[in-house]
């Protein structure tokens, strides 16, 4: 499908299922919110959002859920669980006086009406404040190490705490585990012990200035997703400085300096230089360097310790062209120190660790004959969106990379091509379509329903093929949604062989649209005149760029492979299947209560590329065969039987001894391994007094390769 057909299909969807009212504002008398110091309240542009992103899902979502108290429910518990998933901070009592919300937080969220969703959050910022300031304190007392108790780190399924002196009692041991931890790595030098609990001390203490930074939008944020997360678990509301951040994603570029930053106590920080921006060529930024005032080309710096870290990108990114200027603390010195000035011209910046590449990898068969194959990984289908439209030539996209990348592999003269989708989460459907076309000559790629069961046919019309050699596509459980599209065309054209463990099993497509479409002008109108009314700043100091209302990616398709099947929660099953120690029904769309369920439609015409019918038994039995005698194989299995064993445990052992005695037998078992896998390639022995090294360790990859050989031999010799 191309860009301008899917446009038209969003259209005519809205256009029928949609209509925006402008509504009035609840008119019930609303929670009495806290006036306390830290205390959030809700804005007029939230209340307006809340309102309409109702109205929006409940007419044009995919998936018809009733709106009544039952979701009600849903969304409020949803929204405790976002909120304290571990069961850390709210005590029983608490949980108690927001029963009464139960039924009605739809209906308030239908209205406009936060009150209530930022009185639950208030609450849980005073109790995170209490449990991590009498933590803090609690980091200096004294801890017998020789008692045997443990520590409940996963509380989910427990009960809340009843009283503070409950929760408190957890607190300290969570201190003691922390403590204990930090011993056991340590070597026995004089002053470790308060340089321990140093660590801990300011580990709490950076999560109190983190809450201390958060603002409005970062609680609207939760509730929204509460809401959103009722109906589906792809439905997301984005802020509008989280939906820069997810645009910029999908398109692997944006404008600024080329650095990745992060908090650290209440001080931004440099967590990575992305390789060919203006940082990376300046070369006077190093990671961990700390910013502590940002200005605007010549302007006054204005200092941003404390600042939330969303405020502080917004301050140093900008147009290409202009200039920023950053007052630095190096790594390693002092907050106290002269900070260095550094001046940068921002610039277009193309991730490129976060895009398709290469690399070439040399494979014998079972006959001795070598081949080169060239391996492709996929992080994403990723697509600038903007820029396409603006007709830039050289728009960044999955399909324009891969189509380079294989260009340069013909030139390399490679027998074969493994596209690795492992852990690739998905991304633009048209990219998914786009991408498959690289290796047929034209024909239907998927199948996609919308709410109405009408049904399109996403087809490559592009009778060109990138690659026509042997071709095979590896997966896990975290290949999803567009992957799940590519990897099951691939398979139902029999175009090449699929490796690796069934994917994740999401079956349904997102369209990302900004809710500034969907705001009624009378209420535009209405938000100006307080806005003018309050003297507040109609942007809300937002990114530029992105869009003033947020925006929502809500499911609006549900796509089917060319065979008819859905692959919601069913997923791909590779013709090459590995164990895999992720198991469906905790790691994949079968683990999430609100997933849609799986069906099947009529499949599509085409033409199979080839019968890989009598190949795959000869694979699968030469890959059997191999695992056998494979000692990684081996280890696998062994760390599956490992996961089922562990995978109820909630606890760990406060008992110096004990913990030490279970640590030191898990550091012999990796070194028995580590030591194996050095002698398969050639390497010493690691001692049992030397750290252990990182070895570079692919079995599944090494696998693939091995059965990407067998694949061209065995096709040579049909």
């Amino acid at each position: 499908m191309d860009i301008k057909s899917f446009q038209e299909m969003l259209k005519k969807l809205f256009l029928a299922l949609f209509v925006v009212a402008a509504v009035a504002c609840s008119a019930n008398p609303r929670v009495k919110l806290d006036e306390g110091a830290g205390a959030l309240r809700p804005n007029a542009k939230q209340e307006l959002i809340a309102k309409d992103l109702v109205s929006l899902l409940e007419k044009a979502h995919y998936k018809k859920v009733p709106f009544n108290d039952s979701l009600s429910s849903v969304v409020f518990d949803l929204y405790l669980k976002g909120l304290d998933q571990g069961k850390n901070y709210f005590l029983q009592s608490d949980i108690d006086s927001f029963q009464p919300y139960r039924a009605v937080l739809l209906n308030d969220l239908k209205n406009g009406d936060l009150s209530s969703m930022f009185q639950i959050y208030n609450v849980y910022r005073k109790r995170f404040n209490e449990q991590l300031t009498y933590a803090i304190a609690q980091v200096d007392a004294a801890y017998d190490f020789t008692k045997d108790e443990s520590f409940v780190y996963n509380r989910e399924d427990l009960p809340w705490f009843k009283t503070e002196s409950e929760a408190q009692a957890n607190w300290k041991q969570r201190i003691k585990y922390d403590l204990l931890n930090l011993k056991l790595s340590s070597t026995g030098k004089e002053g470790e012990d308060a340089k321990n609990r140093k660590t801990i001390k300011e580990r709490y203490q950076n999560l109190l200035s983190q809450v201390k930074t958060e603002n409005n939008y970062d609680a609207f944020q939760i509730m929204m997703n509460a809401f959103t997360g009722s109906i589906d678990p792809h439905t997301n509301y984005f802020t509008p400085e989280d939906a820069q951040r997810f645009n910029e994603n999908m398109a692997r570029s944006f404008e600024g300096i080329g650095a990745q930053l992060t908090t650290d106590n209440e001080v931004v920080k440099i967590m990575r230089i992305v390789p060919g921006g203006p940082a990376f060529r300046d070369k006077t930024l190093k990671q961990d360097d700390r910013i502590i005032a940002v200005a605007q080309g010549n302007g006054e710096f204005v200092d941003v310790i404390g600042w939330r870290l969303g405020n502080v990108v917004s301050k140093i990114k900008g147009p290409k062209g202009t200039t920023v200027r950053l007052k630095v603390i190096p790594a390693g010195q002092e907050l106290t120190s002269t900070p260095k000035i550094v001046s940068l011209v921002r610039d277009k910046i193309v991730d490129e660790e976060e895009s398709a590449k290469k690399e070439i990898k040399e494979v014998k068969d079972s006959d001795g004959k070598t081949y080169k194959i060239g391996v492709i990984k996929v992080p994403g289908f990723y697509l600038n969106f903007k820029e396409m439209q603006a007709g830039n030539p050289d728009y960044k996209s999955t399909t324009r990379d891969v189509r380079r990348i294989l260009d340069t592999l013909k030139q390399d003269h490679v027998d074969g091509v493994i596209m690795d989708l492992r852990a690739n989460g998905g991304g633009s459907l048209i990219e998914a379509v786009e991408l498959t076309g690289l290796f047929i000559k034209s024909g239907p790629v998927v199948q996609v329903r919308d709410p109405n069961n009408r049904v399109e046919v996403n087809s490559d019309d592009d009778e060109g093929i990138s690659w026509e050699g042997p071709l095979g596509v590896m997966i896990d459980r975290f290949s999803a949604s567009a992957s799940e599209i590519f990897a099951a065309a691939i398979q139902d054209y029999g175009r090449g062989v699929i490796i690796g463990n069934q994917s994740y099993g999401k079956g349904t497509v997102q369209s990302a649209v900004s809710m500034d479409n969907f705001i009624s002008r009378a209420d535009m109108l209405l938000l100006s005149a307080r806005d003018k009314s309050n003297g507040a700043s109609a942007d809300d100091g937002m990114p530029q760029g992105a869009p003033k209302f947020g925006q929502i990616n809500f499911t609006t398709f549900k796509f089917y492979r060319i065979n008819g099947s859905s692959t919601q929660h069913k997923g791909v099953t590779p013709d090459v299947e590995f164990p895999t120690v992720f198991p469906a029904d905790k790691f994949g769309e079968s683990s999430e209560k609100a997933a849609l369920p799986w069906d099947q439609i009529k499949s599509s015409t085409f033409t199979p590329y080839a019968d890989l019918s009598k190949i795959k038994p000869e694979l699968i039995a030469k890959h059997n065969e191999r695992m056998k005698t494979s000692t990684e194989y081996k280890y696998l299995l062994d760390d599956i039987a490992t996961f089922k064993e562990r995978e109820n445990e909630t606890s760990v052992s406060l008992q110096e001894a004990k913990l030490k005695k279970e640590r030191e037998e898990q550091e012999a078992r990796n070194r028995e391994r580590m030591n194996v896998r050095r002698k398969i390639r050639g390497l010493p022995e690691i001692q049992s007094n030397s750290p252990l090294p990182r070895l570079d360790n692919d079995f599944i990859e090494d696998e693939s390769l091995n059965v990407m050989a067998d694949f061209i031999a065995l096709q040579g010799k049909a």
